[in-house]
């Protein structure tokens, strides 16, 4: 995509180049160090959060302090089914200041395209995944996009791997803003056993999609992506394809050919851990180079109009693959029915794989 579409980076200082880094000037106005620093705590939190806390919650064992980690870890086993049973969400915590300035970094906006019933519940699909999947944790996640309004009556809740919620302290930090496991037992608990209304938002390309991100493509995970059109059907949950344009674009990414060394690694740890552990880099707290921060590119999310699905409680895998069609051509029509508005040329086409 054109460079030019992400001029803002550095529209509001001169770049200093100091041994090939373009180092940010010291005045830069206060609510763009306000931005970075609401970004930064996000990035450090999605990706060293979580083994870092349990790393400190370790060490606190040998110290004094050890009751504080034996209190986290009972806390864990006693609170173990929230996470799969709608979480322990707080309206205040989404409407936190932070929120409005990490979208106004990028800057990132949600457009709508149809009303969704708040009689009904839904499964509303994100692609793409991205690195930090930072376009669904700020619509889903917190209201500074304006989800409520936008979709008055509809709850979001945002699903992420189970892992999460064995990490001490940070389980608590990412469930009162509404995230949930993304377990079956929990996108059943959503769609019901918690009333109407509901939306379970999933990244559907996953941790796996990330392996296969490079800047500039548009390139989603979904042939083998059918656990969620079977539990679409068997709740009758109307199915709301997401495209989130600029996703994939704000970090500098490394796709590792299928059967590489590095590949295999990488899926090696994948299966160890649970995460995946692309290669990428942003820019820095200090610099406009390198470093772990996202760039300032903007992104435009999309959510196209939800598709109805009968309820069938046991739906056979051929049915399963017609209706998992149908939402492939939809999301592939949302596609192409806005890419121009963003900057992506009309010969450009979605890649399914």
């Amino acid at each position: 995509m054109d460079n030019e579409i992400y001029s803002h980076e550095r529209r509001h200082s001169h770049k200093v180049p100091v041994l090939g880094l373009e180092i940010a000037p010291f005045r830069i106005p206060f609510h763009r160090r306000l931005e970075t620093f609401a970004i930064l705590q996000w990035t450090l939190t999605f990706l060293i959060g979580g083994f870092g806390l349990t790393f400190f919650s370790l060490y606190l064992l040998f110290t004094s302090y050890y009751w504080v980690s034996f209190l986290a870890y009972t806390w864990i086993i006693i609170d173990r089914w929230t996470p799969s049973q709608g979480g322990r969400r707080f309206s205040w915590s989404r409407r936190w200041k932070i929120w409005e300035h990490m979208r106004n970094f990028f800057p990132v906006e949600l457009h709508k395209t149809a009303d969704l019933d708040p009689n009904q519940n839904y499964i509303i699909a994100f692609h793409p995944h991205g690195i930090l999947a930072v376009g669904a944790f700020i619509h889903f996640g917190t209201e500074a996009t304006g989800f409520s309004k936008l979709f008055p009556g509809i709850k979001p809740s945002l699903l992420i791997l189970r892992g999460w919620f064995f990490f001490p302290f940070l389980r608590d930090y990412v469930m009162i803003a509404g995230l949930c496991d993304s377990s079956k037992n929990s996108v059943d608990y959503l769609l019901s056993k918690n009333g109407v209304g509901n939306a379970a938002c999933l990244v559907i390309g996953g941790a796996r999609e990330t392996l296969d991100m490079e800047p500039g493509k548009h390139r989603v995970l979904l042939n083998r992506r059918k656990g969620f059109i079977k539990k679409a059907m068997e709740h009758g949950a109307s199915l709301v394809p997401v495209y989130s344009f600029g996703e994939s674009d704000i970090y500098d990414s490394t796709c590792n050919v299928p059967g590489s060394k590095m590949r295999k690694l990488q899926e090696f740890l994948m299966k160890f851990t649970g995460f995946s552990l692309p290669i990428f880099h942003g820019r820095g707290i200090f610099n406009y180079t390198m470093g772990i921060i996202p760039y300032r590119r903007r992104i435009n999310t999309v959510v196209g109009k939800p598709i109805p699905v009968g309820k069938n409680p046991n739906p056979t895998r051929t049915e399963v693959e017609d209706v998992h069609t149908i939402y492939v051509d939809a999301l592939k029509a949302l596609f192409d029915e806005h890419k121009t508005k963003y900057g992506i040329s009309e010969d450009i086409s979605l890649e399914i794989i």
